[in-house]
Formats: C-alpha cells, sequence, structure tokens
C-alpha cells in the first residue's frame, strides 16, 4: 500500500497487463506515478518489482482483480488514468500462419473486455490502451464491444493505428492506440520525427543513435560460466551454430533471405521468396530497426543481425531499441523469458509520449483534478 508521503500534486495511473515494466517507465517519464499494476506472469512481474518496487503490484489474474482493490493503492484515493496493453498475440499478423483467424480462438482476447469492466469500476479521468493493429481487423468485435461500453459509460473515445518511429523510438512498429476522456476528448499526439524528414521534423532515429554500448557482448554460456547475465550487464548474445554463422556471414544489411545462396537456406525457405522474408538478415545503421520481437536474440525468427559483427543484437541492445533506459534491470537466468519481455513491451518512449498527451487533455478539462489534494 502507498503511504500517504506518496500523494503529490502528480496525476496517479493503474496499469492492466503491466509487463516488465516498459509501460510504467514511459508513464514515470511523463510526470505520472503508477500507484498499482497487475501482471499474471510471474518473470515479467519480478521485472517489474525490480525497477518498480513503490507499485503495488498485483500478481494474479486480471479477471480476478477488482477496481476496488485497484483503488485502494491509491493514497489520493483516486486514479486518473488506467493504463492497459492486452495480450495481442491473437490478434498479430506474426501469428496469423499459427492461429485461425477467428478471433474466438484465443481467450486470451478477451482480456480486452476486461479493460472495460475496470473502466468501469474505477472510473478513471482517461484510458490509454495498447495493441496490435489486428485488433483492429480479426478483433473488430472486441474493439467495437469495448468502444460501446465506453462510450454508454460517458467516455469519448479516439483511436488510431500509429507508428512509433514518428515519435523518436528508434524502431518501425507499428500500434493502434485507443485514448478515451471522460467527459472530454483526447486527441492523438502530434508526430515528433518522420521518415524524410518532412514538414520541419526530424528524420527518424536510426540503429546509430540507440547501439551506444562500446564493449563487446558476452556469449549466454560465457556469461553463466562467471557468474550470471548481470555480470555483462545483459549485454549477451547466443552462441550461434554453423549454419546460422555461414548465413548472417553472407547477409547483407537490410536485405531478404532472398539474397542468400540457396544453399544457405532453410529447406523451407530454398525455394520460396515470400512470408517472413526478414529472417536470417542484418539490420542498417542508418534505419530504425525491425520491430523488436521475443525472438530478438535469434536469426532465424527475425531481422536481428548485427550490421557489421558476426552476431545478432545483444538483449540489452534489444533493450535500448525498445527505449528502456541503460540501466534498467533485468533479474535471473531465464534468456527467453527475458526476450519475451523485452519484445512484447510498449516502447518506453512512445508510451512517454502518449501519457503526456493524455495529462494535458486531462488538465485542461479538468483543472481541479491535480489540485487541493
Amino acid at each position: 500500500m502507498n503511504s500517504i508521503a506518496n500523494i503529490t500534486l502528480k496525476p496517479t495511473a493503474v496499469e492492466l497487463f503491466s509487463g516488465g515494466g516498459g509501460l510504467a517507465q514511459g508513464l514515470r517519464d511523463a510526470g505520472v506515478i503508477p500507484v498499482a499494476a497487475v501482471e499474471l506472469d510471474r518473470y515479467a512481474a519480478s521485472i517489474f518489482a525490480a525497477n518498480h518496487p513503490d507499485v503495488e503490484l498485483f500478481r494474479k489474474d486480471v479477471r480476478d482483480v477488482s477496481g476496488q482493490e485497484l483503488l485502494a493503492a491509491s493514497a489520493s484515493g483516486r486514479v486518473d488514468i488506467l493504463a492497459a496493453c492486452p495480450p495481442c498475440q491473437g490478434f498479430s499478423t506474426l501469428t496469423t500462419k499459427y492461429h485461425r483467424s477467428d478471433y474466438k480462438a484465443d481467450p486470451r482476447n478477451f482480456l480486452v473486455g476486461e479493460v472495460g469492466r475496470i473502466t468501469r469500476e474505477l472510473q478513471p479521468a482517461a484510458l490509454m490502451l495498447e495493441n496490435v493493429p489486428g485488433l483492429a481487423g480479426r478483433g473488430r468485435p472486441l474493439l467495437d464491444a469495448l468502444i460501446s461500453d465506453l462510450e454508454d459509460d460517458g467516455y469519448l473515445v479516439n483511436w488510431s493505428v500509429l507508428q512509433v518511429a514518428d515519435y523518436g523510438v528508434p524502431q518501425t512498429r507499428r500500434r493502434l492506440v485507443l485514448l478515451a476522456g471522460k467527459g472530454f476528448s483526447i486527441p492523438m499526439p502530434d508526430p515528433t520525427h518522420s521518415q524524410h524528414g518532412r514538414d520541419g521534423l526530424p528524420q527518424w532515429r536510426t540503429l546509430r543513435d540507440a547501439l551506444t554500448i562500446n564493449s563487446q557482448p558476452v556469449r549466454i554460456d560465457e556469461a553463466m560460466a562467471n557468474g550470471g547475465f548481470h555480470t555483462a550487464d545483459w549485454h549477451i548474445i547466443r552462441k550461434l551454430g554453423k549454419d546460422n554463422l555461414e548465413r548472417l556471414r553472407h547477409a547483407l544489411p537490410g536485405k531478404s533471405r532472398g539474397m542468400l545462396p540457396k544453399t544457405l537456406r532453410p529447406e523451407c525457405h530454398r525455394d520460396r521468396d515470400h512470408g517472413f522474408v526478414n529472417t536470417y538478415g542484418r539490420m542498417v545503421w542508418d534505419q530504425p530497426s525491425s520491430t523488436i520481437t521475443a525472438g530478438c536474440l535469434s536469426p532465424s525468427k527475425g531481422r536481428f543481425g548485427h550490421p557489421d559483427e558476426l552476431r545478432t543484437i545483444s538483449l540489452r541492445e534489444a533493450a535500448l531499441l525498445q527505449t528502456f533506459p541503460a540501466s534498467y534491470k533485468f533479474v535471473g537466468d531465464k534468456i527467453d523469458a527475458a526476450c519475451s519481455v523485452i519484445g512484447n513491451a510498449l516502447p518506453c518512449l512512445f508510451a512517454e509520449t502518449i501519457a503526456r498527451r493524455v495529462v494535458r487533455s486531462i488538465d485542461r478539462a479538468r483543472p481541479w483534478v491535480n489540485a487541493d489534494i
């Protein structure tokens, strides 16, 4: 429980599906105080707790949490912002090949409805929700149902699909953002960057801007032999097999796997130049990275090859591309779980930009909200 000393004039927030804390970091950087968070996955929750120890963390299924419990975590007795990033695997284009197109096939998709329930119970001044663009495609019935519930409860809703590179993130990643104000509208934030420097904006930030680590990464097996991943500050990479090393050796930055000699392609890709063409690819120094996913240390999972060196990006470098602070803590020895936390995160800088827009809209619509607490 937060103490009375934590009552400030700053707006407060509750998070659902908080993951490892990328959204919480963005909220903090925007001047918002996260007071409570809900996360079921134990490993993600452990990373959240290591970086946000002052937030009351509910390590349980969101369906088992009430708005009253979450409200009790706020020392001010109110919640200004409800922020949520529901699981999106069932809507993602990355999983279309492996899942039925029917959104009902994945029970996690219905967790979007829990956002509406807790909004109704908490009655925050604003809701900010993020998901993959597929929520407006295969998941459209669920999006429409959420919007209808919010509007019935007096919220004005805006949503759009945004490119995070337009907001200073050194990565291309499209995300659906929904913003709802209780009795007032919250517009989408204006872009801060553009792909070609149009409209007087700076160009998209690039891989070169983000990967500022000067030391060489450490192989996972070597880090474990020397005391754990923390001894290398999580600047760690997988040991690649001979075939993958040869594929990266022949890969050209920014080019598809179709540039590889057929003898080096896996059999399933040997005569196919379509599908996931970024696999076994190298990134480009003067462009944003491709979307960081849970497979960010595996060349077979995407364009994660270093532009120059015979390796993938490291876990710490993946976190930097997701705009986590360089000091952000990761814990334990579960490399796949750590990659999932990073790949599933909302980029911190993007979350900060959205949160700043929400706070400004609250202040304009309700100037008394943060006064005379």
